[in-house]
């Protein structure tokens, strides 16, 4: 049956660049007779509200147009309309998602083997297959009744680096992670002290990072779970410890050749749940470079395993 696709376009997205991209959207689509309308949004949880309120009919798709923002905002959306269906079996059969990733960021994308050139990402909508994929669910902070990620969570260095490259108005993508990673390394803020439980194991810590990944990648140049398998029913973890500012300098370039594992403070693992609560000191997280909070003392994160279907190249599986 043929689809019909619902783009839900985040206007500034790109740093308004996202906009432009409209009109080679309509123009592909009409080309290839393809049933579609696109919705503009209008503010921070429109995306979420259009895709909730989405009228589940066969071989609809909802597609995010946008970064890794606007994919996050239509995985709640969605998220949300599952819940509100009649049954597991029927929401599978109609929650297909996809997405054009022309925003700043799209690490989402990136993961989930969606190309980042424009025209082949509409070609695969158009051709590719649907593949079921986790979503993560994090709850605690400002979200006490949870908020759904695609990608991955960031907690402490992670997370405040992302509030750092959100202040630089001239700086984009990869490189406004990068130059506030380095600020961020030079600052060093005092990590606090965490009990981690998961695989039934309790520990107690101070790291300079927590990443909790479903995706590969964050902040465009940053691979914190390389072989993250959004398929694979489990949270990448990994975990730095706080050191010295050199042995986070190597720690920070481990992570961008993909390599995070070969750092000497750095450990590794994965878990379908991770609970984390504070002794000393405040958590400062993130979820697709949402903020989750800049003082939490407790969170949860688990995964749901194919939780959504979505219109990729390969089985990431």
């Amino acid at each position: 049956m043929k689809r019909y696709f619902t783009i839900i376009l985040n206007p500034i997205a790109d740093n308004g660049n996202a906009k432009k991209k409209k009109s080679l959207i309509e123009e592909f689509f009409s080309k290839n007779a393809a049933s579609f309308k696109i919705i503009l949004t209008e503010g921070v949880g429109h995306a979420t509200s259009i895709a909730a309120s989405s009228t589940q009919i066969p071989d609809q798709v909802i597609v995010a147009a946008g970064g890794d923002g606007t994919s996050n905002e239509v995985i709640n959306g969605l998220m949300l309309n599952s819940s509100q269906s009649a049954s597991l079996s029927n929401q599978q059969n109609r929650l297909q998602f996809g997405v054009l990733p022309i925003g700043r960021g799209n690490d989402f994308a990136f993961g989930a083997g969606i190309p980042r050139d424009l025209t082949e990402s509409m070609r695969l909508l158009l051709e590719g297959t649907l593949y079921p994929i986790d979503v993560g669910l994090i709850t605690g902070g400002d979200f006490p009744k949870g908020r759904y990620f695609g990608n991955g969570v960031g907690i402490g260095f992670d997370a405040i680096v992302g509030l750092e490259a959100a202040k630089m108005k001239y700086l984009h993508g990869a490189v406004s992670y990068i130059v506030a990673a380095i600020k961020t390394l030079v600052i060093r803020p005092k990590a606090p002290t965490i009990e981690i439980f998961y695989q039934n194991r309790k520990q107690i810590m101070t790291p300079a990072l927590i990443s909790i990944m479903n995706g590969k990648r964050m902040g465009g140049a940053f691979f914190m779970a390389p072989d993250g398998d959004m398929s694979d029913g489990l949270l990448n973890l990994t975990i730095t410890h706080q050191g010295t500012r050199i042995s986070l300098l190597k720690a920070m370039i481990l992570y961008m050749k993909g390599k995070p594992s070969r750092h000497q403070g750095t450990i590794t693992d994965s878990a379908e749940k991770i609970s984390l609560k504070t002794l000393s000191g405040s958590m400062t997280a993130h979820a697709d470079g949402e903020t989750i909070c800049v003082a939490g003392t407790t969170l949860e994160i688990q995964i749901i395993p194919s939780a959504l279907q979505l219109i990729t190249m390969r089985n990431l599986a």
